[in-house]
């Protein structure tokens, strides 16, 4: 059942399920950013258009009223220090998740927000594509964390975004020095995964030679780790944290 339960003219003869609209408690503003850029497609389609060519980025919020059980949708932003915001209209789905999908289609179908427009000197070929080019970390990505989390938990202590060799500025993202490993988590556009790579269609050239430069920077850096006496094990940002680990330990232990 994909709505919760109502009556043809409102909530039957409750209130709306906190799961359809309440936040998990204890989420931080980074993880309620995320969920925002999920339900919405993106941070680039969170965008509110203001006066003078001005631009704020939108979120939505829920409120529930007991007289009519309905979970109202309103898009908020942050307007020179003070919070605005715009009635969307009602949801009625199941979960926080679907209600927040279905409250940013009717701000976009309204025309409350509108997708990020591309800079003219923009070298990607969509706002998509450039929303992934700057949102990429040098470092602390959600994988390197997971993968850092499953080695803590079993025992494992290393440094992080540490050089390998103090005269070498590589930096590898998880290192044990006793050992001599170093472990780099390759995000799956910068360095080319295999699986995952899609080539860019606008200014392809010049994506093509940035992307084998950094697949041959990787392949300079093993390398001369090799040369050294390090081993190096690298994992893709889409392998399982899990899946990972074992690569990992398997090279620490070994």
């Amino acid at each position: 059942m994909t709505e919760v339960t109502r009556t043809q003219h409102g909530w039957s003869d409750r209130l709306p399920p906190e799961r359809a609209w309440k936040p998990r408690p204890g989420m931080s503003r980074s993880a309620r950013s995320a969920e925002q850029d999920r339900a919405a497609g993106g941070r680039h389609r969170r965008v509110v258009v203001l006066d003078e060519g001005r631009q704020a980025t939108g979120s939505i919020a829920f409120r529930v009223y007991e007289r009519t059980r309905r979970i109202r949708a309103y898009l908020r932003w942050s307007e020179q220090g003070r919070t605005r915001e715009r009635y969307v209209g009602e949801v009625n789905r199941a979960t926080r998740a679907a209600n927040l999908a279905q409250a940013w289609t009717m701000a976009r179908a309204a025309g409350l927000v509108r997708d990020e427009v591309l800079p003219a000197n923009s070298k990607a070929s969509s706002t998509a594509v450039r929303a992934v080019m700057t949102a990429n970390k040098g470092r602390d990505t959600k994988p390197e964390r997971l993968l850092r989390s499953v080695l803590y938990r079993q025992g494992f202590r290393y440094r992080v975004n540490a050089r390998p060799l103090p005269d070498l500025r590589r930096t590898a993202d998880i290192v044990f020095p006793k050992a001599r490993v170093a472990v780099f988590v390759d995000g799956c556009y910068w360095h080319g995964c295999p699986d995952h790579y899609r080539p860019a269609t606008k200014h392809s050239d010049f994506w093509h030679e940035k992307i084998q430069a950094n697949r041959a920077r990787d392949a300079d850096t093993d390398a001369r780790l090799r040369e050294r006496g390090w081993t190096v094990v690298r994992v893709w940002e889409h392998e399982a944290a899990d899946v990972a680990a074992a690569k990992v330990i398997a090279a620490v232990d070994g």
